[in-house]
């Protein structure tokens, strides 16, 4: 059973691959002569590149370096840069570096548990630079275990929740659930806090808080 939510269902997002253009670099002319014109054909200008993506990619890790991807909200984006869900927001993906010695699921889910709530998407699409907002800054999680069994994705959690409005009930679900199907490249997630399905703890609070 996939985790829900009160709120309006939040979309699972297909991450893309991430792609970049490398500028060709201007040849030298010999010493002594005049510069070199452009080829024939050519107009002398580098390449338009293409246009970007619908949904943005994740940002490319630097190499060697081993980083787990998080999922957090673009506000009110309508789905211009993600996903769309919940209250009219964005769904979008963020690589960053990755605990030490962690297997995937462990790590994502570490990554995203102590992510702050600075934090920007990368260069490389129109939304550079835009801050986005972690639903699950104020809440006291912690990863306790989680399974795979090729299809589902099953995380284990423990501690409370602090929800900062009823938009916070999608946002909280559509975070957890993509992040763990994202590091196992699972079908299906389900979501478990302190024993308790997190489509349930999140209908109760919600409940009794907003």
């Amino acid at each position: 059973m996939t985790a829900g939510s009160t709120g309006a269902p939040p979309t699972v997002p297909e991450a893309l691959p991430p792609g970049s253009v490398n500028p060709a670099t201007p040849g030298q002319a010999a010493a002594g002569s005049p510069p070199a014109g452009p080829a024939a054909g050519s107009t002398g200008q580098a390449p338009a590149t293409g246009s970007a993506p619908e949904h943005p990619a994740p940002e490319l890790p630097a190499p060697g370096r081993r980083t787990a991807t998080a999922y957090f909200v673009l506000l009110d984006d309508g789905g211009s840069n993600g996903v769309r869900f919940g209250c009219n927001d964005s769904l979008v993906g963020l690589a960053k570096d990755a605990p030490a010695g962690m297997e995937p699921l462990p790590a994502a889910m570490q990554v995203l548990l102590t992510a702050g709530t600075d934090t920007s998407l990368p260069g490389g699409g129109p939304a550079q630079g835009r801050d986005t907002y972690n639903a699950l800054a104020g809440s006291r999680l912690k990863f306790l275990s989680g399974t795979f069994d090729g299809t589902t994705v099953t995380v284990y959690l423990a501690g409370a929740l602090s929800l900062g409005g009823v938009c916070d009930i999608p946002r909280m679900e559509a975070q957890l659930t993509q992040t763990a199907l994202a590091a196992v490249d699972a079908v299906r997630a389900q979501v478990y806090l302190n024993g308790r399905p997190l489509a349930e703890v999140l209908r109760l609070d919600g409940a009794d808080g907003l």
